[in-house]
Protein backbone atom coordinates (compact mmCIF):
# COMPACT_ATOMS: atom_id res chain seq x y z
CA UNK A 1 0.00 0.00 0.00
CA UNK A 2 1.22 3.48 -0.89
CA UNK A 3 2.25 6.05 1.57
CA UNK A 4 -0.83 8.04 -0.03
CA UNK A 5 -1.87 11.93 0.91
CA UNK A 6 -3.74 13.91 2.54
CA UNK A 7 -6.34 16.62 1.67
CA UNK A 8 -8.46 18.83 3.82
CA UNK A 9 -11.76 20.03 2.93
CA UNK A 10 -15.32 21.80 4.30
CA UNK A 11 -17.29 19.11 6.65
CA UNK A 12 -21.11 19.07 4.82
CA UNK A 13 -21.96 16.14 6.73
CA UNK A 14 -19.12 15.04 9.57
CA UNK A 15 -18.40 11.25 10.50
CA UNK A 16 -15.57 9.34 10.44
CA UNK A 17 -15.36 6.44 7.59
CA UNK A 18 -12.72 4.58 6.20
CA UNK A 19 -13.85 2.90 3.43
CA UNK A 20 -12.90 2.01 -0.69
CA UNK A 21 -13.22 5.10 -3.27
CA UNK A 22 -14.87 5.13 -6.90
CA UNK A 23 -13.82 8.13 -8.85
CA UNK A 24 -15.71 10.30 -11.05
CA UNK A 25 -13.35 12.92 -13.53
CA UNK A 26 -17.08 14.07 -14.52
CA UNK A 27 -19.83 16.37 -12.52
CA UNK A 28 -22.60 13.49 -11.44
CA UNK A 29 -26.23 12.98 -12.44
CA UNK A 30 -27.61 11.99 -9.44
CA UNK A 31 -30.93 11.28 -11.27
CA UNK A 32 -29.40 9.87 -13.85
CA UNK A 33 -27.17 7.99 -11.93
CA UNK A 34 -30.18 6.57 -9.65
CA UNK A 35 -32.74 5.42 -12.48
CA UNK A 36 -32.60 2.03 -12.00
CA UNK A 37 -29.78 1.91 -9.86
CA UNK A 38 -31.17 -1.27 -7.89
CA UNK A 39 -30.60 -3.37 -10.69
CA UNK A 40 -27.47 -4.87 -8.88
CA UNK A 41 -29.64 -6.86 -7.29
CA UNK A 42 -31.40 -6.58 -3.52
CA UNK A 43 -29.25 -4.02 -1.76
CA UNK A 44 -26.50 -3.40 -4.49
CA UNK A 45 -27.03 -0.01 -6.23
CA UNK A 46 -25.35 0.15 -10.23
CA UNK A 47 -24.58 3.39 -11.97
CA UNK A 48 -27.32 3.50 -14.52
CA UNK A 49 -25.72 6.58 -16.02
CA UNK A 50 -24.30 5.75 -19.48
CA UNK A 51 -22.94 9.38 -19.94
CA UNK A 52 -20.54 8.87 -17.28
CA UNK A 53 -18.11 6.89 -18.23
CA UNK A 54 -16.35 6.45 -15.19
CA UNK A 55 -19.11 5.02 -13.18
CA UNK A 56 -21.30 3.36 -15.48
CA UNK A 57 -22.18 -0.24 -14.38
CA UNK A 58 -19.97 0.13 -11.59
CA UNK A 59 -21.53 -0.51 -7.94
CA UNK A 60 -21.79 2.70 -6.42
CA UNK A 61 -23.44 1.60 -2.79
CA UNK A 62 -21.09 1.39 0.04
CA UNK A 63 -18.30 2.71 -1.52
CA UNK A 64 -17.30 6.67 -1.18
CA UNK A 65 -17.48 8.63 -4.10
CA UNK A 66 -15.33 11.04 -5.67
CA UNK A 67 -16.52 14.19 -7.90
CA UNK A 68 -16.08 17.32 -8.46
CA UNK A 69 -19.67 18.39 -8.41
CA UNK A 70 -23.18 17.12 -9.18
CA UNK A 71 -25.16 18.55 -11.75
CA UNK A 72 -28.78 18.23 -13.49
CA UNK A 73 -31.54 17.51 -11.58
CA UNK A 74 -33.87 19.35 -8.93
CA UNK A 75 -35.07 15.45 -8.05
CA UNK A 76 -31.93 14.78 -6.27
CA UNK A 77 -33.44 15.24 -3.23
CA UNK A 78 -36.26 13.11 -3.45
CA UNK A 79 -33.70 10.71 -5.26
CA UNK A 80 -31.30 10.52 -2.19
CA UNK A 81 -34.40 9.71 0.09
CA UNK A 82 -35.70 7.03 -2.26
CA UNK A 83 -32.31 5.29 -2.28
CA UNK A 84 -31.73 5.53 1.72
CA UNK A 85 -34.98 4.15 1.78
CA UNK A 86 -33.58 0.91 -0.03
CA UNK A 87 -29.88 1.47 1.00
CA UNK A 88 -28.89 2.25 -1.59
CA UNK A 89 -26.48 5.22 -1.24
CA UNK A 90 -22.99 5.87 -1.44
CA UNK A 91 -21.46 5.72 2.42
CA UNK A 92 -19.74 9.67 1.62
CA UNK A 93 -18.93 11.72 -0.92
CA UNK A 94 -15.85 13.64 -1.33
CA UNK A 95 -16.26 16.70 -3.68
CA UNK A 96 -13.18 18.40 -5.51
CA UNK A 97 -15.62 21.73 -5.95
CA UNK A 98 -18.26 23.31 -3.35
CA UNK A 99 -21.19 21.30 -3.13
CA UNK A 100 -24.04 22.46 -4.99
CA UNK A 101 -27.20 23.42 -3.08
CA UNK A 102 -29.33 20.29 -4.62
CA UNK A 103 -26.74 17.82 -3.08
CA UNK A 104 -26.64 19.27 -0.10
CA UNK A 105 -29.97 19.55 0.17
CA UNK A 106 -30.25 15.63 -0.78
CA UNK A 107 -27.65 14.77 2.19
CA UNK A 108 -29.13 16.49 4.49
CA UNK A 109 -32.89 14.98 3.85
CA UNK A 110 -31.34 11.41 3.71
CA UNK A 111 -29.88 12.02 6.91
CA UNK A 112 -32.52 14.05 8.87
CA UNK A 113 -35.42 11.96 7.13
CA UNK A 114 -34.41 8.63 6.60
CA UNK A 115 -31.56 8.28 9.28
CA UNK A 116 -29.34 7.60 6.81
CA UNK A 117 -25.85 9.48 7.08
CA UNK A 118 -23.81 10.19 3.82
CA UNK A 119 -20.50 11.43 5.10
CA UNK A 120 -19.66 14.12 2.62
CA UNK A 121 -16.69 16.89 2.31
CA UNK A 122 -16.63 19.41 -0.14
CA UNK A 123 -13.84 21.90 -1.41
CA UNK A 124 -11.09 19.27 -1.86
CA UNK A 125 -9.53 20.73 -4.60
CA UNK A 126 -8.64 20.07 -8.33
CA UNK A 127 -5.55 18.11 -7.22
CA UNK A 128 -7.29 15.64 -4.58
CA UNK A 129 -9.44 14.06 -7.93
CA UNK A 130 -5.95 14.13 -10.10
CA UNK A 131 -5.08 12.23 -6.74
CA UNK A 132 -7.58 9.87 -6.37
CA UNK A 133 -8.31 6.23 -8.09
CA UNK A 134 -10.93 3.78 -7.95
CA UNK A 135 -10.19 1.02 -5.23
CA UNK A 136 -7.99 3.54 -3.14
CA UNK A 137 -8.76 3.25 0.53
CA UNK A 138 -10.01 6.92 2.37
CA UNK A 139 -9.96 7.91 5.84
CA UNK A 140 -12.51 10.71 6.42
CA UNK A 141 -11.89 12.11 9.62
CA UNK A 142 -14.34 14.93 11.23
CA UNK A 143 -12.64 17.86 10.99
CA UNK A 144 -12.70 17.66 7.29
CA UNK A 145 -9.40 15.94 6.38
CA UNK A 146 -9.31 12.96 4.10
CA UNK A 147 -6.35 10.36 3.42
CA UNK A 148 -5.87 8.70 0.44
CA UNK A 149 -3.53 5.81 0.16
CA UNK A 150 -3.56 2.84 -1.60
CA UNK A 151 -3.97 1.26 -5.45
CA UNK A 152 -2.89 3.44 -7.87
CA UNK A 153 -1.88 6.47 -5.98
CA UNK A 154 1.60 7.96 -5.64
Amino acid sequence: MSAGRVFKGRVVLPGPLTCSVLVSRQPVNALATYIGAGRGGPGKAVCADQNNADLYGKRIDDRILCLPRTIGSTATGIVFMLNAHYDLLPRGLLFAEPIDSLAAAAVLLADIWMGRRVVAVDGLGAEFLAYAQDDMLATIREDGTVALQGAGGG
